[in-house]
């Protein structure tokens, strides 16, 4: 039988997905940087590895790896890839989470400042794991305190935010950074509230100068007065050196908090730093609707809540 124009036409092609494997294989390159930690990672060889990309580079119709010397380096084609697997895969993994499990459990990480984690949420968060027997948390921190780039992170609380693509960013607490001492310290002075005790008093810094030069320069006093005193590197030992009554430093007024209610700290002075910024909670897009992240994101603003009423209730 003669076929008609109908069967002479040239039939699509059909689209053909790529294996899970092989998107396994280049979200893991791309996140670690090399064939051989990728293939640690993946429990494969690393030869499975590089079969797995050339698949890849077949379906997607461009060079995944390239050779610079003797570094073989992704593309920033496929690093662009490889971060939308990485969204994709993560919101295949909390459907099958959400559908599998009778009640919450599994694993949640969470990054969060040092200080923040040391002064504040190390103090609460064994009542979200009371109500959350199941879950497993793991708690980390960065120097970097608006960094939200770690993919193995399920959400992040940040000082300060650095907006990004795909990111969800909700306004925990304001903050005020005010210079913070022990009132024995304050008691060697005959005027409280008078600038002019900072020319005698021992500074204490975190790193470096930056927030006392700030501060000074908000309160009408030369910077250079802030060019002196103690610089530790940990927020921690600067706590313990003001409660131990060995200077005056640049504190945080929500995780002092305690210590300023107690009387254990007081406030010499009005001006504060940072009034338009705080912590935020960033989420990823992809893992936004997990249920394990939103029940940790609405136990996290219902602490904050129940600490501000408290707050005032006290205050």
């Amino acid at each position: 039988m003669q076929r008609g124009p109908f069967f002479n036409r040239a039939r699509p092609a059909i689209k053909r997905f790529p294996s899970i494997q092989a998107l396994r294989a280049i979200e893991s390159v791309a996140r670690n940087g090399a064939l051989w930690r990728a293939a640690a990672e993946l429990n494969v060889t690393r030869s499975a590895v590089s079969h797995q990309l050339r698949l890849l580079e077949t379906d997607l119709g461009f060079k995944i790896l390239e050779r610079h010397g003797n570094r073989t380096e992704i593309t920033p084609q496929a690093r662009a890839y490889a971060e939308d697997v990485r969204r994709a895969l993560s919101m295949i993994a909390s459907s099958t989470a959400r559908v599998s499990q009778q009640g919450l459990t599994g694993r949640l990480t969470v990054s969060a400042p040092p200080g923040f984690a040391s002064s504040w949420l190390c103090l609460h968060v064994g009542d979200f794991l009371a109500e959350n027997p199941e879950v497993v948390l793991n708690v980390i921190s960065t120097h970097n305190l608006a960094d939200t780039n770690n993919p193995e992170v399920d959400t992040f609380i940040t000082f300060g935010q650095e907006p990004r693509a795909h990111l969800v960013i909700e306004p925990l607490m304001a903050v005020d950074f005010t210079p913070l001492c022990s009132p024995a310290y304050l008691s060697q002075f005959k005027n409280f509230n008078d600038l002019g005790i900072l020319k005698a008093a021992t500074l204490i810094h975190m790193k470096d100068f930056t927030d006392w030069e700030n501060w000074m320069q908000l309160s009408g006093l030369p910077t250079e007065n802030a060019h002196r005193g103690i610089c530790y590197s940990d927020m921690n030992i600067v706590h313990t050196a003001v409660l131990a009554g060995q200077g005056i430093a640049i504190g945080d007024t929500v995780l002092w908090r305690n210590e300023l209610r107690d009387g254990k700290l007081m406030r010499p002075f009005a001006a504060s730093l940072h009034a338009d910024t705080g912590y935020f909670l960033c989420t990823p897009e992809e893992k936004f609707e997990t249920e394990i992240v939103a029940e940790f994101r609405n136990w996290l603003k219902r602490r904050i809540e129940l600490s501000r009423f408290r707050q005032r209730r006290d205050g």
